[in-house]
């Protein structure tokens, strides 16, 4: 006969809680990313003053539908300037949208209701509005660089009403 599988302790089940980004593991550094492919948005930024400008156009391979990467393992040797997140890069990049779960650690804040962490599903970050999801209307390969000036959104850089909040809300 076997144990009961052990529950994870407080100090386990919320580790980005207790632990600094340097401290995670390889699996609680990943599982700190909700999801949302925002990050996989091409992005403009303004050489006069630094600002960062998102557009609803996605990386060759952001899926807009799943939000996930078609070839996470191979992804920058497919794509170049793809940014491996690191604990020392999430503390400097301007560019991650504010409900960046590396973020948020990273400020010492807490995750949102919706991440997947705390929810425990990972459907909430889509019913939150905070994913790509059916948003992304293209791809870097469609759409010429000299052209991405006139895709550029706002809402990547926002975090929506609904997410917001301090609960998931009954619907």
């Amino acid at each position: 006969m076997t144990a009961a599988p052990k529950r994870p302790s407080p100090q386990e089940e919320f580790f980005w809680k207790t632990k600094t980004l340097e401290e995670m593991s390889a699996v609680e550094w990943e599982s700190l990313c909700d999801g949302c492919g925002r990050c996989c948005l091409n992005k403009l930024e303004d050489e006069d003053t630094g600002k960062i400008y998102f557009t609803h156009i996605g990386c060759k391979l952001l899926d807009g539908t799943s939000c996930a990467c078609k070839d996470y393992p191979n992804r920058s040797d497919k794509v170049p300037d793809c940014v491996r997140l690191t604990p020392a890069n999430v503390r400097t990049l301007n560019w991650l949208p504010p409900s960046c779960g590396y973020k948020l650690v990273a400020e010492g804040r807490d995750l949102y209701w919706w991440h997947p962490l705390v929810s425990g599903d990972p459907n909430t970050v889509h019913d939150a509005g905070v994913s790509v999801r059916d948003r992304v209307e293209g791809s870097e390969e469609e759409i010429p660089d000299e052209e991405l000036e006139n895709h550029i959104v706002q809402w990547p850089a926002q975090l929506p009403k609904r997410a917001r909040l301090k609960r998931r809300p009954k619907d």
